[in-house]
């Protein structure tokens, strides 16, 4: 049976957009919000679905993070989701989620990984003079921009970079990183292997 992937998504979906001209099989699109990667899914018709903070507290103090997790997996597992792409995804998941799909969540993260984890990786990343970043794919785990490294692409850092200029020069290659990832872990899957054995394979791409 063939491995069904479902991306969450939170602000323009570029990196879905990315995933689908690579001709990456979606099962589902989902979302916290509403926001136009929710349009990326219905002009590529995929599947969405609107698990909306708003419902669990929005995005302040009162946002009830354990129980809109357990809601979001057991929304997934109900449409048979076998594995599970962030893509932009801006809510910060429980455990309860991470139970739901072990080993099979998937992020991407723009930093040489174990480096600049956290939101503002970009900016961090000028500010320390660092020559070169780039971006991670990895296993997504309970503990943020963790887990298991899949592949790694090295980003130069330019005398003339702002947080922007920079940014768009490592999405350009998270585009392609991605989808080749994604593609990879759902051929093994299929074939009954884990995703880690994926890293291996992805030194050669």
């Amino acid at each position: 049976m063939a491995v069904r992937l479902c991306v969450l998504v939170s602000g323009s979906g570029t990196i879905l957009e990315a995933l689908v001209d690579k001709g990456v099989e979606i099962a589902l699109v989902g979302a916290d919000r509403n926001c136009r990667g929710l349009e990326v899914a219905a002009a590529a018709d995929v599947d969405a679905v609107l698990v909306d903070r708003s419902a669990y507290g929005g995005f302040g103090a009162d946002f009830d993070r354990e129980r809109y997790s357990i809601d979001l997996a057991q929304e997934l597992t109900s449409r048979h989701v076998d594995l599970v792409a962030m893509a932009g995804f801006g809510t910060i998941v429980t455990a309860s989620f991470h139970d739901a799909f072990p080993s099979r969540v998937l992020n991407t993260h723009p930093s040489l990984l174990p480096e600049f984890k956290g939101w503002h990786a970009v900016a961090q990343a000028l500010a320390s003079g660092v020559c070169e970043t780039g971006c991670t794919v990895h296993v997504a785990t309970e503990e943020l921009d963790d887990g298991p490294i899949l592949a790694q692409r090295r980003v130069a850092v330019l005398a003339n970079d702002d947080e922007s200029s920079l940014h768009e020069r490592i999405k350009a290659v998270e585009r392609e990183l991605y989808p080749a990832v994604v593609t990879r872990v759902m051929a093994a899957l299929d074939e009954g292997r884990n995703v880690s054995s994926v890293a291996k394979e992805m030194e050669d791409v």
